[in-house]
């Protein structure tokens, strides 16, 4: 899986996608999020601030299917 935005993501959880190799459309269809939720979560925004079902959703499809290991705080400040 390759990301196809050809352009580098900022965020922490962006940098961790990319490095697997994961693309935001797989997540989006993994988590069931919508597609600019996820953007917004690996593209650094400013004054963008997840809600915790947003960062529950996103860490259960990462601990489920690629790190069991990875943490909230690996990715998000809160």
């Amino acid at each position: 899986m390759k990301h196809g935005l050809g352009k580098p993501y900022k965020t922490k959880l962006g940098r961790f996608l990319e490095s697997k190799g994961i693309t935001v459309t797989w997540l989006v269809k993994q988590t069931g999020l919508n597609r600019n939720t996820i953007n917004k979560l690996v593209n650094e925004k400013d004054g963008y601030s997840p809600k915790l079902a947003t960062i529950k959703t996103v860490m259960r499809v990462i601990n489920k299917e690629i790190d069991k290991k990875k943490k909230v705080n690996d990715f998000f400040d809160i």
